[in-house]
């Protein structure tokens, strides 16, 4: 006989009778009158619920990991499962993640919200649209666009801008290639001013990572009033502020900055709130996601994209410093299949018992594992756990943690929810509760740009320099003009390496860390070096996800993951 077919996500969520997001919110004490009902399974929270006086009393947990393959090791997955199991432990426990991007979701890593029975609920809503967020930062964005286009048409009333020096793309939350580099004006004078342009996915788009790390609307306002637009032809640098634009898009983001609350499938709660990228943004859920979490629960657990050198470090240095936050306690997720392909096996072989490969990958958990003590954190590892991992490679990554010094523990949650991360949820909860040390920042906001950069490059990354290209020296140059020295940085990297260089796994060393130009996020509050050939509008893979997906007569969706 063969084996029986394992289920898929999308089977297994449609399993669950979900309760009623009222229910939901009982276990964080708010009534049904707190809550903006989207229908019986979601709600929105108003940001008014926050409490720093319990913001002081909760844990905050965070979730990284190492450098991943390009199916991702389960991070998600395991703070889902992970808060399944504080709750389970007695600890009343709400876990705060992003929302999906539709790129991903139709492109080849597919959704973002757990998979097998450690999900939030309901997944095809988050995965698909959502409460709309994502398509009010998209529309908030392509206004000011607009806006800066019109006023360039306008040569009686504008401000004279030099449309060689503008910066600003139009955005969608879609995978299209083609729509990296555009012209737009074209077709004659009632068109517009012809002039090279482009688009952005949503994720990228700075008024994602201003939403994320605003702390109200009016705070959001003004961050948007202070994007920077360009140069007029006279080099005077002009700001969103000056075309009037921040009261109008802060209006159209005026629902999308309030929290969602939705459940996992053990009933707990779950709140999925703003979805920026780790390697080219700052890869967390907003800030006022993660307060009311924790102003409503004793335990938070969040998660930071892709490995701890990009969304960690970015989660730290300028979420945690934007928010005055610090965690109590940290997670590195680690697989079997990821360490073999750092340790040089190809993607094709990840099944392939190895070992040997295993041990030699373990170089990037070490990075990593000391990446969180050099921000004085305390680390535990979580194995993330597949059918085809052999004792003898499970045992060599436990092993060599145990020869650092670090806990390494079998996590199950796939497979078996809370239930499968008691272990993890007691070494965290003796971590967090024995830990309450403010972070080590990489960085003082003091320091200049480049001495910024070289912190992150030679300590996070293990690079041995850093080179900067002309474009590079001359945006360095237009930063101090502007005067935000002082604003930290968002290295845009890739992050399938520790280097710049996507081909260099396991541990570069030695490596020349390369900044090709440097974007202004003023209004986020922060500048992006962007390494390497990184790009802010990826593209399709040659078998899509989207070729999978699909609908019944009823309504019933098919192939999400």
């Amino acid at each position: 006989m063969g084996q029986a077919k394992v289920p898929s996500d999308i089977e297994i969520a449609q399993t669950i009778k979900l309760q009623p997001i009222a229910k939901i919110a009982q276990k964080l004490d708010l009534g049904e009158d707190q809550l903006y009902l989207y229908g019986p399974h979601k709600a929105k929270l108003p940001i008014s619920l926050i409490d720093e006086a319990r913001i002081a009393k909760c844990k905050l947990v965070l979730v990284s990991a190492i450098s991943p393959t390009p199916a991702g090791e389960g991070k998600t997955t395991t703070s889902i499962g992970l808060a399944e199991a504080l709750n389970k432990l007695g600890k009343r426990t709400t876990v705060v993640v992003r929302e999906p991007s539709l790129g991903p979701v139709f492109g080849i890593k597919g959704g973002a919200t757990g998979g097998g029975w450690s999900q939030v609920l309901p997944m095809e809503d988050i995965n698909l649209h959502f409460t709309g967020d994502f398509s009010a930062v998209e529309k908030a964005h392509n206004l000011l666009a607009a806006l800066i286009d019109n006023n360039l048409q306008n040569r009686k009333h504008g401000l004279g801008l030099d449309p060689r020096t503008i910066g600003w793309k139009r955005v969608m939350d879609m995978n299209d290639r083609s729509l990296r580099k555009i012209t737009i004006g074209l077709g004659g004078t009632g068109n517009g001013i012809p002039r090279e342009s482009g688009f952005d996915i949503t994720a990228a788009s700075e008024i994602m990572a201003i939403l994320c790390l605003s702390r109200d609307l009016v705070d959001l306002k003004q961050r948007m009033g202070n994007i920077f637009i360009g140069f007029t032809w006279d080099k005077r640098p002009v700001f969103a502020r000056e075309l009037k634009a921040e009261g109008a898009m802060a209006t159209l983001l005026k629902d999308a900055i309030k929290p969602n609350l939705v459940q996992t499938i053990e009933g707990n709660p779950a709140i999925v709130h703003g979805g920026p990228f780790a390697n080219i943004a700052q890869g967390t859920n907003t800030i006022v996601a993660t307060k009311l979490g924790m102003s409503r629960s004793e335990y938070v657990v969040t998660e930071a994209g892709f490995g701890f050198d990009l969304g960690a470090e970015k989660f730290l240095d300028i979420k945690c410093r934007t928010a005055d936050l610090s965690p109590n306690a940290v997670v590195i997720v680690a697989t079997v299949r990821a360490l073999k392909y750092h340790g040089g096996v190809s993607l094709k072989k990840l099944s392939t018992p190895d070992a040997g490969a295993v041990h030699r990958g373990c170089e990037n958990l070490e990075k990593h594992l000391e990446n969180a003590k050099t921000f004085g954190l305390p680390a535990v590892v979580a194995v993330n756990r597949f059918s085809s991992d052999t004792d003898e490679e499970l045992h060599a990554v436990v092993d060599r943690c145990k020869a650092l010094g670090v806990d390494a523990v079998f996590s199950e949650v796939w497979a078996r929810g809370g239930e499968g991360a008691l272990e993890l949820g007691e070494k965290v909860i003796r971590m967090a509760e024995s830990w309450n040390k403010p972070f080590v920042p990489c960085y003082e906001n003091s320091w200049s740009p480049v001495e910024k950069i070289a912190a992150i490059a030679t300590k996070i990354y293990g690079a041995a320099k850093v080179e900067y290209s002309v474009e590079a020296k001359a945006d360095l140059k237009k930063i101090e003009t502007l005067e935000l020295n002082h604003l930290p940085v968002c290295i845009a990297k890739t992050q399938k390496s520790l280097s710049d260089n996507p081909d260099l796994i396991g541990r570069p060393r030695n490596f020349t860390l390369t900044v090709r130009q440097i974007e202004i996020a003023a209004g986020a509050g922060f500048i992006v070096p962007i390494t390497g050939e990184m790009m802010r509008m990826p593209g399709l893979p040659d078998e899509p996800a989207a070729e999978k997906i699909d609908i019944d007569p009823k309504g019933q969706i098919s192939g999400l993951f």
